[in-house]
């Protein structure tokens, strides 16, 4: 599970840069640039997801150790 993760917040972080390219700086709310602007929420998205989750597993497995302790 955790190199799936790990595998997961690479592919984002690729998906993001991807979509950075395709910005229209002039022009952001039209074509191409408004699509990438959402490729870009949704990854920032799944990147905070992923983040949170690998955070409450970390406080998981230190609240196991110390109740066995």
């Amino acid at each position: 599970m955790k190199y799936f993760l790990y595998i997961l917040i690479a592919l984002s972080l690729l998906t993001l840069i991807f979509n950075v390219t395709y910005l229209d700086l002039d022009n952001l709310f039209a074509g191409d640039s408004q699509i990438a602007i959402i490729g870009i929420l949704a990854s920032a998205c799944v990147l905070v997801i992923i983040l949170i989750l690998l955070t409450s597993k970390a406080i998981e497995k230190k609240y196991k150790e110390s109740s066995k302790g």
